[in-house]
């Protein structure tokens, strides 16, 4: 069974909107011999993502850049596990009512420091999410999973 981790800062209703389409879309039935982990940006641990087999990063832009939460994840595992994590499947998802563009950046430079490999393209949601901003989120989750499917 391999494992898909979703490594998240959920402050706001429309960051759990977010995050429970990506759960949604990692967990579609279709999709078979995933493990689908999540943890809060502040509990993650080098042992989960050391344990994972892909990653989808759930963060909000936050005075344009990534939250502190999500950078402090970045700070526990940069070292610990950059060697043993390279060409780890990545995926994003960014929320904020605006300059989410230095968020995905600095999210994307860490993430390729590591060697990670991006799945899929960023999702990027201004405002409150809509049908289309839920639809690409369920669909980051399921790329992400079916990447890693057995």
């Amino acid at each position: 069974m391999t494992r898909l981790l979703i490594v998240h800062h959920t402050p706001s209703p429309a960051c759990r909107e977010l995050l429970d389409e990506v759960v949604r879309g990692a967990s579609d039935p279709e999709i078979t011999g995933v493990e689908v982990h999540r943890r809060a940006a502040l509990a993650a641990t080098p042992s989960d993502l050391l344990e994972a087999d892909a990653v989808v990063l759930g963060t909000p832009a936050n005075i344009g850049y990534m939250s502190g939460a999500l950078k402090h994840f970045f700070d526990q595992v940069f070292y610990v596990c950059g060697d043993d994590t390279r060409g780890l499947p990545y995926g994003l998802y960014v929320h904020g009512n605006q300059g989410l563009e230095g968020a995905v950046a600095a999210v994307r430079s860490i993430a390729e420091g590591m060697g990670w490999q991006q799945a899929a393209a960023a999702v990027e949601v201004v405002g409150a999410p809509d049908k289309a901003a839920r639809e690409a989120c369920w669909e980051l989750g399921a790329t992400l999973a079916a990447g890693i499917s057995g």
